[in-house]
């Protein structure tokens, strides 16, 4: 295992730009991690890539250093200056052997993600993998490796609560909202187009809801949001034009100042008395204190959220006990498989070796004693030859295995 590594960038130590500046686009994967395989002299490397983190995984047959790296990030990007590469190697963490493997299954486990116990991670390290397999990338380490990391954190979330409740302030709110059970052609007013509301209007298609409209400062950026809904787009600077009313608003804007005044909220409504919904996800708020005060409003706000997520998030971390145990557990087991493994490997030679000692029995050491054997003799001979073949195929691993067991009983 000392020669499996992984070279990590998360958003903790490089920040969320500088993420962004290793995103490549699929096909792009495969033309550059083919480079970094031949150029650094790679056996396999595998590419995980998400919004707050890079992970290089890869086997190597020389010890990653700080050297390593800079090398390997030359590589990943040329037009990367001195200055900027070693900046980020100050910024890099690296570990190899199951050090490498403990922590890549913390990552899938999501003790390493901006909020632990969310569980895309697992399907983003699942699919990345697939990809590396399908395009050649990765071989039998990164294969055993992912195997256990997939079936650890599967383990971590179904054995323990560290994602039992939602701690997003997006899924929060929809969740919220769910408990009005409001009917999916309620017209939804949609404030801001950055990817807060982005991804509460993921959540409201998701299940169901269809009748948008979306305002934002950029209708540009509107429309690419609308798109996503099948909805309207308009001018944020439109607004006090709004027709046809609205059952909810989803707002967030990056406005210094409470945009949604109580003239503007009884422009929006056109007459309409009902109880309204609004979910004010924007920090500072957009909605302006005194409509709360003025009309029937069942108000969500980010504050409240954010402490029922503040709350949740405590109760995951009460988990990372048992998480942790799963964990240690998992490490422990590779040890062993691993181990197996490379017994295995190394027996693959075994058959080639009885059929090459059998052929020449037959063909030069007993040739002519069989040559003086009726058919039916050298037939029991055949059968016996192909028992015992098998059986030398077989006794050394199952040997193996014993021997692993009884050292297993006496740990």
């Amino acid at each position: 295992m000392l020669r499996f590594n992984v070279i990590a960038f998360t958003h903790h130590s490089i920040g969320v730009d500088e993420i962004g500046k290793f995103h490549l686009e699929q096909d792009e994967v495969i033309t550059k991690m083919n480079h970094l395989k031949q150029q650094m002299n790679l056996k396999e490397i595998m590419y995980v890539s998400t919004c707050n983190r890079v992970e290089f995984i890869f086997v190597a047959k020389r010890e990653v250093d700080k050297a390593f790296i800079a090398v390997f990030l030359n590589e990943f990007n040329p037009d990367w200056d001195d200055d900027h590469i070693e900046q980020l190697i100050d910024g890099a963490k690296f570990w190899n052997g199951i050090n490498a493997v403990n922590h890549l299954i913390e990552v899938a486990s999501s003790l390493d993600s901006m909020v632990i116990g969310e569980r895309e991670i697992i399907t983003q390290m699942k699919d990345s993998f697939e990809f590396a397999r399908a395009n050649d990338l990765s071989g039998d380490t990164i294969r055993i490796v992912m195997r256990q990391v997939i079936e650890t954190a599967k383990r971590v979330y179904t054995e323990t609560e560290i994602a039992a409740k939602p701690v997003s302030v997006v899924s929060l709110a929809y969740h919220k909202l769910s408990e009005f059970n409001l009917p999916k052609d309620a017209r939804i007013l949609v404030i801001g187009a950055g990817v807060t509301n982005t991804n509460m209007g993921r959540f409201l298609i998701k299940h169901g809801f269809k009748n948008f409209k979306v305002y934002n400062r950029s209708i540009e950026n509107a429309g690419k949001l609308a798109k996503l809904l099948k909805g309207d787009a308009f001018a944020l600077s439109d607004i006090e034009n709004h027709q046809g009313g609205f059952d909810i608003l989803i707002t967030c804007t990056s406005a210094a100042e409470a945009i949604i005044t109580p003239e503007l909220y009884s422009t929006l409504l056109a007459g309409d008395t009902e109880k309204k919904f609004v979910v004010d996800l924007a920090v500072p708020a957009d909605l302006h204190p005194k409509v709360n005060q003025e009309f029937n409003v069942e108000h969500i706000s980010v504050q409240y959220l954010q402490t029922i997520s503040d709350q949740n998030l405590a109760a995951r971390k009460s988990e990372l006990i048992k998480v942790r145990q799963i964990i240690y557990e998992a490490v422990e087991e590779f040890k062993e498989i691993f181990e197996m493994r490379q017994i295995e490997i190394k027996m693959r030679t075994i058959p080639e070796r009885v059929k090459e000692i059998r052929t020449t029995a037959i063909n030069e050491v007993f040739s002519k004693e069989l040559e003086e054997l009726d058919d039916n003799s050298r037939e029991v001979i055949d059968k016996i030859l192909n028992y015992m073949e098998k059986k030398y195929v077989s006794v050394p691993m199952l040997m193996a295995k014993e021997m692993f067991s009884k050292k297993e009983q006496n740990q």
